[in-house]
């Protein structure tokens, strides 16, 4: 029972780093298309 829940426990960690990975990947993605945008807009 111990060894169900902890491996339960561990795929749901999982799920839930690599959810948080991608949201913060495209976030940075966002913000570096939004930088090339202002700097060409610059020049």
């Amino acid at each position: 029972m111990a060894k169900e829940e902890i491996k339960n426990l561990v795929e749901n960690s999982k799920k839930s780093l690599e959810d948080e990975y991608e949201n913060f990947s495209n976030s940075i993605k966002e913000d570096l298309t939004s930088f090339k945008k202002k700097s060409l807009d610059r020049i």
